[in-house]
């Protein structure tokens, strides 16, 4: 057997295009003492997969000749290790690939859901990182005002509706008047404001009028520095990402800074969701309570086909998305 592999053609100079992949024939990887071989069957796809090709981050650097790195739902086909049997389903780090070899004590057995993308969506990476980056970082409390920026995508549109679940009034930050919509009469937002539209600064004053407490940021550049304006003293700015910065070789960053942090006495932290998974039994009870009680609707857009990874991220990193993106790779065994 072999195992289709998309590897970096080459590291981009500027925006990411098809060209830079290439899909490629591996032999089938072998799994030694104390690993498991994966079928690989959901794969997360983030803004995150840009900026590694453009050095290391919290992650090493993705170089040219490099699977692309992923995190993914597996299922064990084999296995060489006493953690894991055959059929169990695990998430773990992979690569754009059918199948991967992991060690096992690197694999989280996962639990039986009647739908396995939740894993990967509202129960997985993106709820989990919505619910660590407000609650752990953002500290809001119920009255406060909290702005989302990328509020369609897969991590804002679970910060939004876990704020308005605790309390607080919503505004979420999107592009196209479309999305805003959508983010407001779907996902409950009390406003959203249009980036791509002009005014963008009034349009932030309008939206909140007793100033914003917290901003849990995912884009960076200039909707960061607009939303620096709008923030209350002793605000938090929760930086979750910079999807803004990633794909182009000539970023714009906030001019006001340290300014207005300083003025202001914000503080400005980020975290990555690995940093508090101490606290996923605690995040995982209240996402499922807030879902059960129809307080958090689940959006996710997922991609067929291993073949279509490149696009699908390509996609992601210009907006086309509405909530969590992954790729399906093989069919749910259940």
């Amino acid at each position: 057997m072999t195992n289709t592999q998309i590897v970096i053609a080459e590291l981009p100079s500027d925006s990411l295009t098809p060209a830079h992949f290439k899909q490629t024939t591996a032999e089938m990887p072998v799994a030694g003492d104390g690993q498991v071989l994966l079928k690989v069957i959901l794969m997360s796809i983030d803004a995150a997969n840009r900026s590694w090709m453009k050095g290391a981050t919290y992650r090493a650097a993705v170089n040219a000749g490099d699977a692309m790195p992923t995190y993914a739902i597996c299922e064990v086909v084999e296995s060489n290790s006493d953690r894991l049997a055959v059929g169990d389903i695990v998430a773990a780090e992979a690569t754009w690939s059918n199948f991967v070899v992991a060690d096992a004590r690197k694999c989280e057995k996962l639990p039986k859901v009647p739908q396995l993308s939740n894993l990967m969506s509202v129960y997985g990476i993106a709820g989990k990182t919505a619910y660590h980056g407000l609650i752990s970082v953002g500290q809001p409390v119920a009255g406060e005002t909290v702005l989302v920026s990328a509020a369609a995508g897969s991590v804002g549109g679970y910060v939004g509706q876990i704020a308005k679940a605790l309390g607080c009034r919503v505004v979420g930050i999107a592009g196209g008047a479309e999305k805003c919509k959508w983010v407001t009469e779907e996902l409950g937002f009390d406003a959203c404001i249009d980036y791509r539209a002009p005014g963008m600064s009034k349009a932030l004053r309008v939206a909140c009028p007793d100033g914003v407490d917290v901003y849990f940021d995912n884009v960076g550049g200039t909707v960061l520095e607009t939303a620096l304006f709008a923030m209350n003293e002793k605000g938090r700015i929760v930086c979750c990402g910079a999807v803004s910065q990633y794909d182009t070789e000539t970023p714009t960053g906030p001019r006001n800074l340290p300014g207005l942090v300083v003025v202001k006495r914000l503080r400005m932290e980020g975290f990555i969701v690995m940093d508090w998974t101490q606290n996923d039994a605690k995040a995982l009870r209240a996402l499922q309570t807030w879902v059960e009680a129809g307080q958090i609707k689940v959006t996710e857009d997922i991609v067929d086909g291993l073949e279509n990874a490149p696009q699908a991220l390509i996609g992601l990193l210009a907006g086309e998305n509405k909530g969590k993106r992954m790729v399906r790779v093989a069919a749910d065994p259940s």
